[in-house]
C-alpha cells in the first residue's frame, strides 16, 4: 500500500470517526459567552479560492461597526480538513463558514454542528434565490444550514496569443465554433500542439471535471446514497474522455505549484472556467498577462462545476450577527459586487437581473462580457446529486488514479481499479 493510499485512509477513518461524534461536537468552550443582545468585536469568515468579499466586508465594517476578519485558504483540499479539526474539537471554525457543495451534504448529515439559519435570516429571503439552490442549503431534519452564494457555470478560458501562435483562431466565437463537442475540443489541442510542441490543456483531471459536471446525472452516488463510482455511466464518461486527451495535457493537475505557475509561463493554452475561477486565473496570470486571456463556450453546451453556501457553525458565540453578516454577503447588491470583483456566479434572482451584472465586461479577458456569457446558462444548470463524500472521493479516489495515468505511473486499466477500488474505502459513510 503506498503511503498516499495510507494517509487517505487514515484520512478516511478520521473523518469517519469525527462524523460519528458530530453530534457532539458542538458543545466548545462557553466560559466567554456573551451577554444577551451584546453585539461582536469582530466576526471571521473562512472562505477557499477567491469569493471576492474584500470591499463587501470593509463596507460592512463601515455600516455595523463590527471587525470582519476573512480568512482565506487557497485550496479546498486544504480547507476541508481544517473545518473537520474545528468541528471535531468544538472550536477554531469562523462564525461564517462557506460550504462547497462536494461537502456541504457531507457536513449536512450532522446538523447539530449547524445553527439553524430559518429564525435567523429574514423571513422573505427564501424566495430571493434559485430554488433548487435554496433547498440545497437544508438538512434532511429541515434546519436552513447555509444561505446560497454562487453556482460555477462553465466556459474554457483560453489564451489568445498562444492561439495566436498555433494558427489558430482568436476571436471567442470563432473559438467557440472549434469544439461543438470534446472531440473537436481534442482536436483543437492536436492541431496547437503540433504547431508549437507545447501542451494544450493543463490536465486531464480539468477535462474530467469539465465533462463529469454537464452530465446531469448521479455521479459518485446515487440518490439513495449508494456509492455507484464504479458503474455510473456519468463518471465513466468523464473518465474515458479525459483520459483520451493526454497527449495534449501539461499534467499541471488543478491547485498543485506547477499549476499556479503555468499560467504565467504559458505553459498551457487553455483550462476550464467555471465563473468563480476566473479571479483565479486572473490571479495566478498576473498582470502582464491582462488582456491576453479570453472566456469561449465549453464543449458539450454547459454544465455547473462548483457552487457554495454561507453556513454558521455552532460553536460561533454571535450566531445571530453572524447569520446577518452571511446575509448581506449573499444579497444582491453583494452577489453582483462579488462577481465583478472576482466572478462567482449570483444565484440570487434580483443579482440575476441586475443590468450592471448582465452587461459587466471583464477587462483582465480582453472585456468578455462575462456577464451575459455566464448568465445566459443560468436557467440551464440542473443540480447533480453529489453524495454524502463526493469530495473524499473525488479528491482521494478519482483524481489521484487519473493523474497515476496522466504521468505514466499505471495503465489506463490499472488506475481504472485503483480508483474503483479507493473509491470503496473514500465513499463509506
Amino acid at each position: 500500500m503506498s503511503l498516499t493510499t495510507r494517509r487517505s485512509r487514515m484520512a478516511a477513518a478520521t473523518l469517519a470517526a469525527i462524523t460519528a461524534i458530530g453530534g457532539l461536537a458542538a458543545c466548545g468552550n462557553d466560559d466567554d459567552t456573551p451577554a444577551e443582545g451584546e453585539k461582536p468585536e469582530k466576526l471571521v469568515v473562512d472562505t477557499f479560492g477567491e469569493f471576492g468579499y474584500d470591499e463587501l466586508v470593509k463596507q460592512y465594517e463601515q455600516q455595523t461597526g463590527i471587525k470582519v476578519e476573512l480568512r482565506k485558504t487557497a485550496q479546498l483540499g486544504e480547507y476541508r480538513p481544517k473545518l473537520v479539526r474545528y468541528l471535531a474539537t468544538g472550536k477554531g471554525a469562523a462564525d461564517v463558514t462557506a460550504l462547497e457543495e462536494g461537502i456541504l451534504n457531507e457536513f449536512k448529515a450532522n446538523p447539530r454542528n449547524w445553527a439553524d439559519l430559518t429564525p435567523l435570516v429574514s423571513s422573505e429571503i427564501a424566495d430571493d434565490y434559485l430554488p433548487w439552490k435554496w433547498e440545497l442549503g437544508k438538512a434532511p431534519d429541515g434546519r436552513l444550514i447555509g444561505v446560497p452564494t454562487d453556482v460555477g457555470s462553465l466556459a474554457v478560458c483560453y489564451r489568445k496569443d498562444l492561439f495566436e501562435a498555433a494558427g489558430l483562431p482568436t476571436e471567442r466565437d470563432a473559438v467557440s465554433a472549434l469544439w461543438p463537442d470534446w472531440n473537436g475540443f481534442h482536436q483543437a489541442g492536436q492541431k496547437y500542439k503540433q504547431a508549437t510542441g507545447k501542451a494544450f490543456v493543463d490536465s486531464i483531471t480539468a477535462v474530467s471535471n469539465g465533462v463529469l459536471f454537464q452530465q446531469g446525472s448521479d455521479l459518485f452516488y446515487d440518490k439513495e446514497n449508494n456509492i455507484i463510482a464504479d458503474t455510473s455511466p456519468a463518471v465513466k464518461a468523464a473518465w474515458d474522455t479525459a483520459t483520451s486527451m493526454v497527449d495534449i495535457s501539461a499534467k499541471a493537475s488543478t491547485w498543485s505549484p506547477e499549476w499556479s505557475g503555468g499560467f504565467k509561463q504559458g505553459t498551457f493554452a487553455a483550462t476550464f472556467c467555471p465563473s468563480w475561477m476566473l479571479g483565479i486565473v486572473a490571479d495566478n496570470s498576473g498582470e502582464a498577462n491582462k488582456g491576453k486571456w479570453d472566456v469561449a463556450a465549453v464543449p458539450g453546451g454547459g454544465g455547473n462545476w462548483g457552487g457554495s453556501w454561507l453556513a454558521v457553525p455552532e460553536q460561533s458565540k454571535y450566531p445571530e450577527e453572524a447569520a446577518k453578516l452571511a446575509e448581506f454577503l449573499t444579497n444582491a447588491t453583494s452577489q453582483v459586487e462579488a462577481f465583478k470583483a472576482k466572478g462567482p456566479l449570483p444565484t440570487n434572482l434580483e443579482a440575476l437581473k441586475n443590468e450592471a451584472f448582465l452587461s459587466y465586461t471583464n477587462e483582465y479577458f480582453s472585456n468578455a462580457p462575462t456577464g451575459k456569457i455566464f448568465g445566459e446558462s443560468v436557467a440551464k444548470i440542473q443540480p447533480v446529486h453529489l453524495g454524502p463524500k463526493h469530495q473524499a472521493v473525488k479528491e482521494n479516489a478519482f483524481e489521484p488514479a487519473m493523474r497515476a495515468f496522466e504521468n505514466g505511473q499505471a495503465s489506463k486499466d490499472a488506475a481504472w481499479e485503483q480508483f474503483t477500488n479507493d473509491a470503496k474505502t473514500q465513499g463509506v459513510f
